[in-house]
């Protein structure tokens, strides 16, 4: 049996684990999937390469306004597609490749189970490295990291059917771009998907149980944004799934290839739905099951996430755990930040780092492009906070006129006492990068008037609608 001073099982953000602290340790690392994790492989960068791709599709759609004509003539969906994983496949493969041979690193291509104190047994499940796929192998190690990510959710209604689907995992990888396409779920990934698809063509018809998209948005920013996607795709709300069948072979709207077997879904509202294909994206849960957490006592949330403490500890001696399996959002760069702050941990017992979970941002890259930070207006009031907001428009600035912005917006959301920003809810082109200045002030407590005015802000730049929004807080 193979001991090690440290395991890491899955090799997303727990891959950047192994730095040079660790030169002179042994270390065993484990994966059963595709090498690199959920955002290197089918999360956030091929989807963004997807979404720049539909971005320039829109935009020569959108010339005209401009005085430029100009036409979509077509889409080469596998040179899109092949583009994309061009890149990231090779990322992959010599990522696996560095580990299973580097100086002090094995990699085991397979799943790990808990079997006893410090103890995984790795059922190998692909080729690639040293042992054979169908071997059992134990191995311990001193610090064992759980850094397993997560998967795709899928409705009961959906896989009780046996009808064929696509998650964010496989859906990049279509053969060929399909006529028609129904999306369940109205979060992150069914909005990014359904702005990537429609852009490129698609007849794209998203299904949302609720009454608006990113639910888990400022309610006011997430309904200007419902708003927008009404424009670009069918989107049926307060809708849910009530059947899923096959349709023949050859009838209308059958098979991403224009050929096979559709899909039939019925609703609960409206006429069913027949497309070519129906990508799932209802969430994402852990990936903490099947693993013998119990046998080590590794405890887990209702949710699935792994317990830890501050520091990443879980709830056995030796073991850790960080990103999506553990953490309280799926973003990859908290994932990030928890692995540092673990490897940190890992060799600095002595001196422990603890996590950071306040005023963690996110986007959602789709059209409109959206981004967050901090408390939404309903949780800042429901708090206590004496409230203050400011709702600035990009086509208050010389370059949202440029722009012919007519829909983009910041929102601020301030406590009147303290002068501090306690949220940022950004709607529009840039969203993701112009909210950065929000998130530093956020980040080191620094009252809104102080940012606003104490640093000079280029004209005519779109940095001007944070600047203004500030001031108006």
């Amino acid at each position: 049996m193979a001991d090690y001073d440290l395991i890491i099982i899955g090799t997303g953000s727990g891959n950047s684990l192994v730095t040079e602290d660790f030169a002179d340790k042994k270390v065993a690392v484990v994966e059963r999937g595709t090498f690199g994790g959920t955002c290197l492989n089918v999360g956030c960068i091929p989807t963004k390469m997807f979404v720049y791709a539909a971005e320039v599709a829109t935009t020569i759609r959108d010339a005209s306004r401009f005085g430029v004509d100009a036409t979509l003539d077509r889409v080469r969906w596998p040179d899109i597609r092949d583009r994309v994983f061009g890149r990231i496949d090779p990322i992959s493969e010599g990522g696996r490749d560095y580990r299973v041979n580097g100086p002090n690193t094995e990699a085991y291509l397979g799943h790990a189970t808990f079997v006893g104190e410090r103890e995984v047994e790795v059922e190998i499940t692909s080729p690639g490295g040293k042992h054979a796929v169908g071997e059992k192998v134990r191995i311990t190690g001193e610090q064992i990291v759980i850094a397993t990510g997560s998967r795709a959710t899928i409705p009961d209604v959906i896989e009780s059917s046996g009808v064929p689907f696509e998650t964010s995992d496989t859906v990049m990888r279509l053969a060929e771009l399909p006529r028609s396409m129904a999306i369940v779920g109205g979060g992150v990934i069914g909005a990014e998907f359904a702005h990537v698809f429609s852009a490129l063509g698609v007849q794209v018809t998203q299904v949302q149980r609720g009454d608006r998209l990113l639910h888990r948005l400022d309610a006011e920013v997430g309904t200007l944004f419902t708003q927008q996607a009404q424009q670009q795709w069918d989107l049926r709300l307060n809708t849910q799934i009530t059947g899923a069948t096959v349709t023949q072979p050859g009838a209308d709207g059958g098979g991403a290839d224009g050929g096979g077997a559709g899909v039939r879904l019925e609703l609960t509202q409206g006429d069913p739905l027949e497309v070519d294909v129906v990508l799932v994206a209802t969430g994402r849960r852990p990936n903490s099951d099947g693993m013998g957490l119990e046998v080590v006592g590794v405890q887990t949330h209702s949710d699935g996430r792994v317990v830890v403490d501050d520091h990443g500890r879980a709830t056995a001696d030796g073991v850790w755990a960080l990103g999506d399996v553990s953490a309280p959002v799926q973003l990859k760069h908290l994932a990030n930040h928890e692995a540092r702050v673990v490897a940190h941990n890992l060799v600095h017992p002595e001196d422990l780092q603890s996590f950071v979970h306040t005023n963690v941002p996110a986007a959602v890259f789709s059209h409109p492009q959206v981004a967050t930070v901090g408390l939404t207006e309903e949780e800042a009031r429901a708090g206590g906070h004496d409230v203050t907001v400011k709702m600035q428009r990009y086509g208050d600035t010389a370059y949202g006129w440029a722009m012919e912005d007519t829909t983009g917006v910041v929102k601020l959301i301030g406590d009147a006492s303290t002068g501090l920003i306690l949220g940022a809810h950004f709607m529009g082109p840039h969203a993701s990068t112009l909210i950065q200045t929000v998130i530093h002030a956020m980040s080191f407590a620094q009252p809104a008037q102080q940012v606003a005015k104490e640093q000079f802000w280029i004209h005519p730049a779109l940095a001007e609608v944070v600047e203004n929004a500030l001031l108006g807080l």
